[in-house]
Parts: structure tokens; sequence; C-alpha cells
């Protein structure tokens, strides 16, 4: 196979963990007979002190033409004002936008090596394999606002939450597709008994649910969801929400695995392109020092080759050597060990 990839390597940790994912898919190339072509572009804080622009035209052309794309992460205190009219953040909202990105996969399966790191009781933990399906084009923030003008007891400011059928739909029945790849249980969150948008959003898994009789499907509210992924996170297989319920539960699930560094995440749209990135965001404190933590980065490859490239050996090889190298204890700092980034790369480059 032949294939382009684009590599975002944006900010902060950014570049030294996309350098490491690189890596890996090079010698995955090289392993099984493929030939990938790497183009490097910039997003983020480095686009708009290069270009003005959080997502330059470039970048935005250049990923339109790939197969795929690798971000590392974006953002900093450098461009940290919240009141600044260009925000790294920007970009990431604008190349979903642009690609047709409307699902973020984000699967939460901890090491046995690691499960001393998760605040959880062991017993809680262990065996733990979940799949988050958030959409990211609708909800919260994308509806229409109005911005505070003041801070006093008069001020006000809104945000609207809008859903379309076809943005509920289209994540509802890719969760239900991945589900059937894997134990075959959906679990549809909302706040029906609040939301009119969310009312919208369970009507629809209803009719979903009775067109996929080989699927167990349950609705959960979700604060009772909230407080399930801490209490029995093991009774999930695929959850499904929407924008900011997702963004804040797939964070708390990350928790499950001790350490944000792990994991991995995928945005998908209606063909074969992906924007592939870890959820941990780009740690300026740590940049630069060579002790950032690789392998969220590097699964996050995993997860390309096996959803856009549809190559499942290949992405199952980079899992594998992923496990090998936490079972031989070569962990970095925030997983309670010492290795650098570069010892990560040649111990993953050695077991891949």
């Amino acid at each position: 196979m032949e294939a382009k990839i684009v590599v975002l390597g944006g900010d902060g940790i950014g570049p030294e963990i996309t350098n490491v994912a690189v890596s890996l898919l090079r010698a995955v190339a090289h392993k099984f007979g493929h030939t990938f072509h790497f183009d490097e572009q910039l997003i983020g804080g480095i686009a708009i002190d290069k270009t003005g622009s959080a997502l330059p035209d470039a970048t935005l052309a250049a990923c339109k033409d790939a197969s795929a794309v690798l971000l590392g992460a974006v953002g900093g205190p450098k461009w940290d004002d919240p009141a600044a009219k260009v925000r790294p953040e920007q970009g990431l909202l604008a190349i979903r936008k642009g690609l047709g990105l409307y699902a973020n996969l984000r699967p939460v399966r901890g090491s046995s090596k690691l499960l001393g790191a998760s605040p959880l009781k062991r017993e809680v933990v262990e065996g733990v394999d979940l799949l988050v399906v958030r959409e990211l084009t609708g909800g919260l923030y994308f509806g229409k606002r109005e911005e505070a003008t003041g801070s006093g007891p008069d001020a006000s400011a809104y945000d609207t939450m809008i859903y379309t059928g076809q943005e509920i739909r289209r994540v509802l029945e890719l969760g239900v597709k991945l589900a059937a790849g894997r134990r075959k249980k959906v679990t549809s969150v909302d706040k029906a008994n609040v939301l009119a948008s969310s009312r919208l959003w369970r009507k629809i898994a209803t009719e979903i649910i009775a067109e996929n009789p080989g699927i167990e499907f349950e609705h959960q509210l979700v604060d009772s969801c909230a407080m399930r992924l801490v209490t029995n996170p093991k009774s999930f297989d695929v959850i499904v929400t929407e924008n900011m319920f997702g963004d804040i539960l797939s964070d708390e699930a990350a928790v499950l695995t001790g350490s944000l560094g792990m994991l991995p995440s995928a945005s998908l749209g209606t063909g074969t392109m992906g924007l592939y990135e870890p959820i941990h965001g780009s740690a300026p404190d740590i940049a630069g020092q060579g002790i950032a933590n690789p392998l969220g980065t590097v699964l996050s490859a995993a997860m390309l080759l096996r959803h856009s490239l549809n190559l499942e050996a290949e992405a199952a090889a980079i899992e594998a050597a992923a496990d090998k190298v936490l079972e031989e204890g070569h962990l970095t700092r925030d997983l309670g060990g010492t290795a650098t980034t570069q010892e990560m790369e040649v111990a993953l480059l050695r077991a891949l």
C-alpha cells in the first residue's frame, strides 16, 4: 500500500511525540512492505506565530489531499489569553469542520502493568475495555452564543445546544457499527429528562435500537453515566454521546488507566479520512526535556492504520509492541518510571 500521511506536530511536546509515532509508522511500512509519505504542516500556536492563523490554508489543503492526519497537540501559555481573537484551539475546531469529521473515538484499555497507577481499586479497573464515541460537529460548542459585556449582577451570556436528526443518527449508527466488532453493546448517553435536544437524541436512538436487534442497547443519563464510569466501568462496551457530554466523560474515562499519556483518539467522517491524536495536551512544562510519554500518540498511529488504511495486522503489531514495552518495565515519568522519550522509541522499535 502507498499512503500520504500529514503530520501536525503542533506545540509543546507535540513534535517530540509525533516524531516517535512516525518512526513506528516507518518501521511498520518497512516490515509489511508499504510506502508511507509524510508531509509536515503547521497547526496551533506555532501556526499563529508563523502565519497568523491557527489552521493555515496550506495545512487544510494538504490534509484534504492525504490518506490520514497525525496530530500532536496545540496550545501553551504563550497563547493562553481567552480573549484573543486567534487561539490555537481554533485550529482543532477548524480542521474537524474542514475535513468533515463528526465522531471522535476514544478507546480506554488499561495495561496490567499500570493498574497500580489508577486512582481506582484494581478490581474496579482490571479488564476495562471500553470505547467512547463523541459527536464532534453539533451541540453547545457550535450553537449560537452571546458573550457577556460585563460581570455585574445584570450581565448575561448564553450558549445554544442545537442538534439535527442527521447529526445524531450518523454518530449513533457509527457506534452500532463499532460495537458489532466488539462486544455488541451500546450505551446511548443523554440528559433527556431536562434537555429538548436530548429528547430528540433519545427518540432517534430508540429508532436505531429497533433497526439493530443484534446489538444490546441501553439509554443512560449523563450524570448517572459519570458515576457508573468510576463504580462499574467494566459494564460498558461502546458509549455514544453528544459533544460536550463526550468531552467530559472521555476525560473521566481516561483516568481509569492511570495516565492521560496512554490514551489515543481518532476523529472520523463518512469516508476513510481520519485525524489521529493523543487525548492529552501540549504539556508545555515538560516540552523539550525529552521525557514526554509517546504511547498515546503511538497508539493513535495504530488507530490510523486500522481505520484509515484498513491495515489491521499492522495496527495490532504496534499495539502489541506498546504492550510489550510496558510489560518489560519501560515507563516514562508520568507512569512512575524514568525512561526518556527516546528510550521509549528505541524500546518500541525493538519490540516491533
